[in-house]
């Protein structure tokens, strides 16, 4: 029997599934925004182009994107996970981006096993939706550092993600960058396009409420969103963009420091703030 060949990848990463306590690596959220910020060079890119100048290089990436919503939680097992352009109406320069680094099937099999509740799920053919790869593009454009995803069950409440993310804080001693992709306001039915760079007043009153939680650290009252006003419910229609802001939060330990990497709201009731926790 022939023996099977091991990618040097692979290699890497299989040692990295039995590996702990390497440098704790810190936790991201990004506002993705316009899918068109792939093709983009303006102050929120930039923002991404820095933030591997100022932390460690990752073994890994974990991304939970408001693009990949399912009922159950699902893990990407995928070792060759493809760029997916779940868009439309889009410039063809857009669906002529690849951004396809290697998979981690073996840290996902190990996520599946170390969460012992809920239930997690695998998914051998999840590729990169563009909540992953319109980021990732800016931060790690050489495509070279394993990345795999973690859906959102779309029925189960804030609080169900909160805790889920608590359990993936192993991994931050793997040397696996866990990055949440969506945005704290997005109501696409009010989206104002002639207001590139501004939002409307509910939209920063809302964007300004959760900045001043965050400081305070009173995650509680940013689990429990539907509390928080008027101003929460129209920037938050539908959770999926709000839910992957949930995952840092859940992972944050008492000693550590939220930092702003980039605030701004775009098209009036888009919020691109982001931060880093560490």
């Amino acid at each position: 029997m022939a023996t099977p060949i091991v990618t040097k990848a692979e290699t890497v990463l299989n040692e990295l599934a039995k590996a702990d306590n390497t440098d704790r690596m810190p936790v991201i959220f990004i506002g993705h925004g316009n899918p068109m910020h792939a093709l983009h060079d303006n102050a929120f890119t930039k923002a991404l182009n820095n933030i591997p100048k100022t932390i460690s290089k990752p073994k890994a990436i974990l991304v939970v994107s408001a693009h990949w919503l399912t009922r159950g939680t699902y893990v990407s097992t995928n070792p060759k996970p493809k760029t997916i352009y779940d868009f439309g109406g889009f410039p063809e320069e857009m669906y002529k981006i690849i951004y396809e680094p290697a998979g981690a099937p073996e840290l996902a099999k190990e996520l599946k096993e170390k969460v012992s509740s809920p239930k997690i799920d695998v998914d051998e053919s999840m590729g990169l939706d563009h909540g992953a790869w319109t980021v990732l593009k800016h931060m790690y454009p050489a495509a070279d550092i394993p990345t795999f995803q973690l859906s959102i069950d779309y029925y189960k409440p804030a609080s169900y993600h909160f805790e889920l993310a608590k359990q993936l804080s192993y991994l931050r001693n793997k040397g696996v960058l866990i990055i949440g992709s969506g945005n704290i306001v997005h109501n696409l039915r009010m989206v104002d396009f002639a207001n590139a760079h501004g939002g409307y007043d509910w939209a920063s009153e809302f964007d300004s409420k959760v900045k001043e939680l965050l400081d305070k650290g009173d995650f509680k009252s940013l689990v429990e969103y539907e509390k928080l006003g008027k101003a929460a419910l129209l920037s938050i229609p539908t959770n999926d963009h709000y839910l992957p802001m949930i995952y840092p939060l859940g992972l944050k330990t008492g000693k550590e420091n939220i930092s702003y990497l980039y605030e701004g709201l775009e098209a009036g009731s888009i919020s691109m703030r982001s931060f880093i926790i560490k």
